[in-house]
């Protein structure tokens, strides 16, 4: 069964994922995670993603461009990588932009591995 993603899109779900202060940063980006809670009205999702970049980055363009391509690395390493039933906040950083592809994604794997929210492949196997 494919894993599902779905959207973060309120505040509150931002302040809850960072109020469980497990975070880790690495040379491309910070990642925050947090176990879904059981009531939550976005459990027809397995995995919550949120994306964010500050002013400080740059620019309306620049902070775009930064979240696209977070984006499009989550939706290539988090199905097959990240722990369901959680929730996760990917911040973008300077180094975003210029960072390589293969070193941005490597950063992903690496953040979920720094969390212990990789997903193994035995758990993928196991019922």
């Amino acid at each position: 069964m494919p894993v599902r993603l779905g959207r973060l899109k309120q505040r509150a779900d931002f302040l809850r994922v960072a109020g469980t202060r497990r975070k880790t940063a690495v040379a491309g980006l910070v990642l925050q995670g947090a176990e879904r809670p059981v009531t939550d009205k976005t459990a027809e999702a397995d995995i919550g993603l949120g994306f964010t970049v500050t002013k400080k980055v740059g620019n309306a363009v620049i902070r775009n461009r930064a979240k696209r391509r977070l984006r499009a690395a989550a939706a290539e390493i988090m199905p097959r990588c990240a722990k369901p039933a959680h929730d996760y906040v990917l911040i973008g950083r300077e180094g975003t932009l210029s960072r390589p592809w293969a070193d941005l994604k490597s950063d992903l794997e690496l953040a979920l591995r720094r969390l212990d929210l990789w997903r193994s492949v035995d758990q993928e196997t196991s019922p």
